[in-house]
């Protein structure tokens, strides 16, 4: 489904989040209404839903988090998220509407806020007894991230969610991109997606059977 192009409009209150937002999203909308945490997700909190859509504030992972959790250089990774997102989205690939982007001045460099559009589901971690339709879909979804030659350092189990009427929508595309084509490309992707799923479920403590599905 082919989206509006994005409209950015300057110092807007974003529910929940205070002012002084730049909003870009399609046709220039601004999320509206009262903010309500989304329970049983996973990531590093602050996300919530504001009618129809989520925002999720970008916070950052790993040690770097003690000292900087939600500055960050440029509005640009924030966009180029978007960008990948979007442009999976319309090329019919599984996954949540995305609805653009917000960032305002913070210190030295600008916080973000990824905007999107409500899907219900479970994460997979969630439920691991995957009928086996929906774990085939799971394996097309990664096949066809290869095929495209696209690298999502980010993904892991948390970031693959069921829907109640089957199949499976991947969500985070931070940092994502299409690396030059090779002969070997798709295969060396598909040796790095495995890894890094296998990683992720050992570190979930998944049961032997979620690892067939990789």
């Amino acid at each position: 489904m082919p989206l509006h192009p994005l409209g950015c409009r300057l110092n807007l209150d974003l529910p929940g989040l205070g002012g002084g937002w730049r909003v870009c999203t399609p046709g220039g909308i601004v999320p509206s209404g009262d903010p309500v945490a989304l329970s049983g997700v996973f990531g590093r909190g602050g996300i919530f839903r504001v009618g129809d859509l989520v925002l999720r504030p970008y916070r950052r992972g790993g040690l770097l988090r003690h000292l900087n959790e939600k500055t960050y250089r440029s509005h640009l990774r924030f966009a180029a998220e978007h960008a990948v997102h979007r442009g999976l989205w319309e090329a019919g690939f599984p996954t949540v509407e995305p609805l653009g982007y917000a960032w305002r001045p913070s210190g030295l460099g600008v916080e973000g806020v990824l905007i999107t559009r409500m899907a219900e589901g479970e994460a997979w971690p969630r439920r691991w007894d995957l009928s086996i339709p929906r774990a085939e879909a799971i394996g097309r979804a990664i096949g066809s991230l290869c095929d495209w030659g696209l690298w999502s350092p980010d993904l892991n189990a948390t970031n693959v969610m069921l829907p109640p009427d089957g199949g499976a929508l991947f969500l985070d595309w931070d940092r994502a991109r299409f690396e030059p084509p090779s002969e070997s490309r798709s295969a060396d992707l598909r040796t790095r997606y495995r890894a890094r799923l296998e990683r992720s479920l050992r570190k979930l403590g998944a049961p032997p059977e979620a690892f067939g599905i990789i």
